[in-house]
């Protein structure tokens, strides 16, 4: 089932190629598990040098303002200089978040991340990873996982928090069990993304081309591996959380850069304790977190401090602005009004995003995130990380062109 949205009811994120939220770091090319439809598998090219990533920092100052760099890779836990990395991308003005998939995290190392200038992790955690001791797991299962990283993050304290799954056809049914799981770990969880699976088709239907020349696709690791859906949209994950949550609905979102109607980014956020939500933010609160910190800080606004998160009351404050907000603010008082102990009870501000990667239409066109955050360095250039692989094996990303054509 999918969701019928329109852009007009929603904020357009106002990020663009040179003035974004995020900017995307792959220090290593490794990685110490196997995660499906990844695009590094197996890399033998290593890690990078502290000069390479330096010169790679020097290009997103000089081509993309930016307010938080997600360190990535490969798993970025594993390069041995991680700390001195983190290091490099806080003394550079910007927020350091480690996108790892959490196998090499201790808290000996993660204290060390933090005096180095850490503001964040985002765990990679899904059922159709290869993690040890922790195979054929369901997406329910792994919460056991899950509490294990937030736990850890907030024993030590000043860390963003956030978890991303790849969502397939089989896992869709659990992603409503997952919004739940963060809503009784609302105070230490700040962040849920869902990523659309997708993959590369070689089903006879295009030729690809870099350049004029034809190339063979089949030598990237992201093909399809299998009959598995590479069209889940994010409009299927949005309606089946509205399924079980009525009340749930998104506030802002980044367009296609061929369907401008189509939801790439799909963000909403949430104001509540573990036990209840009093409701959804809309359009306009976004638009205020994101015009205002651009105002006072000259950049859009990444990753926010747990401080940040804690202050849902205060965030009641802009109802004015808000139609959702007032809504949700007569919800708090009104439940207040029934059983006074809430008002002595904390109110926490939980985001949730749903991530439709590059779509292939009828035409061959490869639609892109239009405002891509994870833009990263080859080169010397801004490229897609998503699609690295392209110009990593022909010199450029890869063009369709319908078979016959």
């Amino acid at each position: 089932m999918e969701a019928h949205l329109d852009p007009q009811n929603y904020y357009r994120l106002p990020w663009n190629l040179t003035d974004n939220a995020i900017s995307w770091l792959e220090p290593t090319w490794k990685c110490n598990i196997y995660c499906e439809g990844c695009y590094r598998i197996n890399d033998p090219r290593g890690h990078k040098s502290l000069e390479r990533i330096k010169e790679e920092l020097a290009v997103f100052k000089k081509y993309r303002r930016t307010d938080g760099v997600s360190i990535a890779g490969g798993d970025p836990l594993i390069h041995p200089e991680i700390v001195e990395v983190v290091r490099m991308v806080a003394e550079s003005g910007l927020k350091p978040i480690l996108n790892t998939n959490g196998v090499a995290l201790t808290k000996e190392m993660l204290k060390e991340l933090k005096a180095a200038g850490a503001k964040g992790f985002t765990f990679h955690v899904d059922s159709k990873q290869h993690r040890p001791h922790w195979k054929n797991k369901t997406e329910i299962e792994l919460n056991e996982l899950r509490e294990h990283f937030a736990e850890m993050l907030h024993e030590i304290g000043g860390f963003s928090c956030a978890f991303n799954s790849t969502v397939y056809g089989d896992t869709l049914q659990y992603i409503p069990d997952l919004v739940d799981w963060a809503q009784k770990h609302i105070d230490k969880v700040h962040v849920m993304v869902f990523i659309a699976f997708r993959a590369a088709e070689l089903d006879g239907r295009f030729d690809y081309y870099a350049g004029a020349e034809k190339v063979d696709m089949s030598k990237v690791p992201y093909i399809k591996p299998d009959d598995r859906r590479t069209d889940i949209l994010s409009t299927e994950v949005y309606a089946a959380i509205k399924e079980r949550f009525p009340e749930f609905d998104s506030a802002a979102y980044l367009g296609g850069t061929h369907k401008p109607d189509s939801f790439k980014w799909l963000l909403s956020g949430r104001i509540g304790t573990k036990k209840k939500i009093y409701g959804y933010v809309g359009p306009k609160f976004i638009e205020m977190a994101q015009v205002f910190h651009h105002l006072r800080h000259g950049r859009y606004l990444a990753y926010s401090d747990p401080k940040v998160h804690r202050r849902g009351r205060s965030m009641l404050l802009l109802s004015p602005f808000d139609p959702r907000l007032r809504k949700i603010a007569g919800n708090y008082f009104l439940a207040a009004i029934k059983n006074p102990l809430r008002l002595f009870s904390r109110l926490h501000y939980q985001s949730i995003m749903i991530i439709q990667p590059a779509d292939i239409l009828e035409d061959g066109a490869q639609n892109m995130c239009d405002g891509c955050p994870d833009m990263t360095v080859l080169d010397g250039k801004l490229v897609w990380s998503c699609r690295i692989e392209e110009p990593l094996r022909y010199g450029r990303f890869v063009h369709m062109v319908p078979h016959g054509q």
